[in-house]
């Protein structure tokens, strides 16, 4: 019998980690989940594995390959990935960048296919893109694609732009995660009850209850988020035409 060496791991050595930003019971919200990976040059995660929900993945900064069996798929910036409820993932980062991704789940009762999504195509596609004042929107994860709740994309603002009218939903949860750029964010109830309004940066998220207003404000830079929807399978401009020609006080979905 061979004896094989033992190694050392030193404490300060870098490591592949995921970083829980929230859980749907603390953030007011019924469904949506979310965190990060940060993989460091060369490393990679164990399998990961939701058993009751499907996710997205959204890369973040760098690139990474992520393993789904049968599959092995290559993510490159901005691209999204949909797991489906029980897919096991492995997540590696053979670039020589830091590679961070975005994981954001609902949970879900069928088991469809998985779905990449690449943001140079997509950027491509004018049938995929919801052109706005002073703001695209790509649909990295649409109605098209199989899933049981979640729906999202990606939202640029031009500087000093804002949403409008302002909206919300009877039937949509959703998070907006920043990625690029600061600017603004109010989610309320009502106009009289506004209360929450922040500044927001790159890595910010914010979550918001169906039935709030949430309008974003960039201001002298250009603004980049991620939305993510949970709930009824629609975006609001391609339901409410008033949302793409900025007309009306505000709209209700």
């Amino acid at each position: 019998m061979m004896v094989e060496p033992g190694k050392l791991y030193p404490s300060g050595g870098e490591t592949a980690a995921y970083r829980q930003r929230f859980l749907h019971s603390e953030a007011n919200l019924k469904f949506l989940d979310c965190g990060e990976f940060h993989l460091p040059a060369g490393l990679g995660t164990g399998a990961e594995i939701l058993p009751d929900r499907e996710s997205l993945l959204f890369m973040w900064k760098g690139r990474a390959t992520v393993e789904l069996p049968p599959e092995r798929y290559a993510l490159d910036s901005y691209d999204t990935l949909y797991v489906p409820r029980g897919g096991s993932v492995r997540i590696e980062n053979p670039f020589p960048e830091t590679a961070c991704l975005i994981r954001i789940s609902a949970p879900a009762e069928g088991v469809h296919p998985p779905y990449h999504s690449s943001f140079a195509e997509i950027s491509r596609r004018e049938d995929r893109i919801r052109h706005l004042k002073g703001k695209d929107v790509y649909m990295m994860f649409d109605v098209g694609e199989a899933a049981d709740k979640l729906v999202a994309g990606y939202t640029f603002f031009l500087p000093y732009q804002r949403s409008w009218p302002p909206h919300n939903h009877t039937d949509q949860e959703e998070v907006y995660f920043f990625i690029k750029g600061h600017g603004s964010m109010e989610v309320y109830e009502a106009p009289e009850t506004l209360s929450f309004v922040h500044n927001v940066a790159e890595g910010d998220l914010v979550t918001i209850p169906m039935l709030n207003y949430h309008p974003v404000f960039s201001q002298e830079s250009p603004l980049e988020f991620i939305w993510c929807i949970a709930g009824a399978r629609y975006w609001v401009g391609d339901k409410n035409k008033s949302f793409m020609s900025g007309t009306g006080t505000s709209l209700t979905t």
